[in-house]
């Protein structure tokens, strides 16, 4: 028989890797899944303020080019233009290394809603960051966050252990809060560390025997999820349709959302986030720091969206970055933190194929604070016309304490 001693003894091989403490499990971890399809929403936040000028280029806009001679992005069929960008509606284009999304733009499943932001005017990354997690800007004292508030307010909320999930270490503060959430690692990581179903089955006995009712539930729960996840064997997954992952952290994390999503365990909400978007240094244009990070993370997109198939009609992936850069390089060829920004939507059905909300423009006179893209359109929009039209939340007044969404600014991303 193993004993408790052998076990913590052997503690490095018998772990449960949920995330990661006994109490963060009691507090997330529910019973396992359920098989019914639902409605989808996948967060994808990239941390340290992307430039969207760059992202989804004015290419229109003369001020853009007289802002940035060492960095803008050479205008579509531009004379001799290297890699210029890619021509959306005449005005805006795609950055070249977002050319993986352009068919899924043009099949009208890709919207970008441009000047979009927080209307607080802080430019501090940790600040924003939480400001825009919270759902609260301006306000530090917020408990929880907004994705975990949507989970509490969701109309068919489900027992399941994963209706909320981070793919990162540790919960992000959007899913902190009352509604089970789960930060998940490798998901074939997800169960007895080195364990043998022999030694599996004697820790699950041993816990079971534990004196401690809420240990005794908390190991309960957990035993159910990593059955959950092995009864559909995620560890064997192929990718749908040629899906080609980037071998990237980024690439790994949207490849595990997707077999959760068709997996049917029960999700609802989906997080993940991208580093490195903090560019005051040598930018670059076409090519360069930006363009390196947008391959990784356009092509991790594409083969998510060609992944999930006929699933993506249950599916809205959004992308946010706490806020956008300065109109004006800088002398060190980048540029610093600045308001405005750009937000991609992907779906089945959105209304995709435009580029959506109202552009300020660039010229002097039209800045924010004489520097930044001014936000036309406050984030707490976008994310209430999501949670009401896609995952079919009527009231939205407890997503955003202290904010009226109003449907007359939603911008039309959903009918």
């Amino acid at each position: 028989m193993v004993t408790r001693r052998a076990f913590i003894r052997n503690g490095a091989v018998a772990l449960v890797t949920l995330g990661f403490a006994p109490r963060f499990l009691a507090r997330t971890v529910g019973a396992s899944g359920n098989s019914a399809r639902r409605k989808v929403l996948i967060a994808i936040f990239q941390r340290g303020a992307v430039d969207g000028l760059n992202v989804v280029v004015p290419h229109g806009e003369a001020a853009y080019y007289a802002a940035r001679p060492g960095i803008a992005v050479p205008r579509p069929h531009a004379a001799g233009g290297a890699d210029p960008a890619v021509d959306l509606d005449g005005f805006f284009g795609f950055h070249p290394r977002l050319s993986p999304l352009e068919s899924i733009y043009r099949r009208g499943q890709l919207a970008v809603v441009h000047a979009c932001g927080s209307p607080d005017p802080t430019r501090s990354h940790f600040d924003a960051q939480d400001f825009m997690e919270s759902g609260t800007p301006g306000t530090k004292s917020t408990g929880d966050g907004w994705l975990n508030r949507v989970l509490q307010s969701a109309p068919d909320r489900t027992d399941s252990a994963f209706r909320g999930v981070a793919v990162s270490p540790q919960l992000p503060r959007a899913l902190l809060g009352r509604a089970p959430a789960l930060a998940l690692g490798p998901i074939a990581q997800f169960g007895i560390r080195g364990g043998s179903p022999s030694l599996a089955a004697a820790f699950e006995q041993e816990y079971a025997g534990i004196s401690d009712p809420r240990l005794q539930a908390t190991s309960r729960e957990t035993f159910d999820a990593v059955r959950t996840l092995k009864a559909v064997n995620l560890q064997n997954y192929q990718p749908a349709a040629g899906a080609d992952y980037p071998r990237s952290p980024f690439g790994n994390a949207l490849r595990e959302i997707a077999q959760l999503v068709k997996a049917d365990v029960g999700l609802q909400v989906a997080f993940a986030d991208v580093g490195g978007w903090d560019t005051h240094v040598n930018q670059g244009a076409s090519a360069g720091q930006l363009a390196n990070r947008l391959d990784d993370f356009a092509k991790g997109l594409a083969a998510l969206a060609t992944d999930l198939d006929d699933r993506l009609g249950d599916v809205v992936v959004l992308t946010m970055s706490e806020f956008g850069r300065t109109v004006r390089q800088n002398g060190n060829a980048g540029t610093d933190h600045g308001h405005g920004n750009a937000m991609l939507v992907i779906g089945g059905n959105i209304n995709g194929g435009r580029v959506l909300g109202r552009w300020p423009g660039l010229r002097p006179d039209q800045l924010y604070e004489g520097r930044d893209l001014a936000v036309t359109t406050d984030f707490r929009d976008v994310f209430g016309e999501i949670a009401e039209r896609h995952l079919g939340i009527a009231d939205t007044a407890t997503i955003f304490p202290g904010y009226q969404v109003s449907r007359a600014r939603f911008t039309g991303l959903l009918g």
